[in-house]
């Protein structure tokens, strides 16, 4: 069974397509970013597989399920960018009333509220009101109501916005270590953050599904990603290119280039380089097994 299946799913808004036919299919496992231009459709997915609104064709399961069945109660989990808790309702309070939502005695959503705070390493703020935290803190106590019972699926729309590096880390980190229970879906503009954590990739435009794909191939062709420093880019690609296995080399103008290549050279191409970046005395910045994000996408 998928996590989530989407079949012909299209929502109009007076005309206007907002999501077109969309087919996608999704299994449980590492997390899965959902990206795209502002007005591509994201929102307005994850509206509707959470059942906050309705398809206008097409169907939707989420575990085998349509959106609002009781069935889903505490399987399913999102956050919205910009959801916040009560800032006058102590913290334990609200987590323990969204346990008890779900169906737990008190005592279990005392100690469940308890748990999904030590999950974000803020078990110190149980007693807090909102009001009292950081920006960064604020979202970590959200991402920890998100939790609350252990979904099996949990929407994150932009988790790290506006959080400063320390914070951002927490919440990757908070996001690999529970991706062994839940399957995260995580929509955001921002692509460095997204290529640290999912390998999957959704890209909607205009309402349409445009690729559905894997950052990192797992064809026979492979991709390093080379940025360098003080270089000759010209003398280099002709170097690179002159390796056997290597399919094709390209470069941009911040020193980056991209080697294309046949899987089984892979060990014998990356001793090649370090090899010759020191004959030539060539400094490199770093080496990416695969393409980043930006060039999955857009090349």
């Amino acid at each position: 069974m998928n996590l989530i299946e989407c079949t012909q799913l299209s929502k109009n808004y007076s005309g206007k397509n907002v999501l077109n036919q969309v087919n996608i299919s999704l299994k449980a496992g590492a997390p899965i970013a959902l990206v795209g231009p502002n007005g591509a459709g994201k929102t307005t997915l994850f509206s509707i597989i959470c059942g906050y609104i309705s398809a206008s064709s097409g169907s939707v399961k989420i575990l085998g399920e349509s959106p609002n069945s009781a069935k889903l109660r505490g399987r399913l989990s999102a956050l919205p960018q910009d959801a916040q808790l009560d800032p006058d309702i102590t913290i334990i309070s609200q987590l323990m009333l969204f346990a008890q939502l779900q169906g737990l005695s008190k005592a279990a959503a005392k100690h469940e509220a308890m748990r999904v705070l030590e999950l974000v390493d803020l078990a110190q703020v149980v007693h807090e009101k909102p009001k009292s935290l950081s920006h960064g803190m604020g979202k970590r106590v959200s991402i920890a109501q998100a939790l609350i019972g252990t979904p099996d699926v949990v929407l994150l729309d932009e988790p790290t916005a506006g959080l400063d590096p320390a914070n951002a880390k927490k919440v990757r980190e908070i996001v690999r270590q529970q991706s062994a229970s839940s399957t995260f879906i995580i929509s955001s503009h921002n692509l460095d953050e997204l290529e640290k954590l999912c390998d999957q990739v959704i890209y909607l435009e205009n309402g349409s599904l445009k690729q559905s794909l894997s950052i990192q191939s797992k064809q026979n062709v492979e991709y390093l990603t080379l940025v360098m420093t003080e270089t000759d880019m010209q003398a280099l690609t002709n170097e690179v290119s002159s390796f056997e296995g290597v399919i094709n080399v390209t470069t941009s103008t911040d020193k980056q280039m991209i080697i294309e290549y046949s899987h089984q050279h892979g060990f014998q191409l990356e001793t090649q380089l370090l090899t010759l970046f020191a004959q030539h005395q060539w400094q490199y910045k770093s080496i990416l097994k695969g393409r980043t994000l930006e060039d999955t996408l857009f090349s």
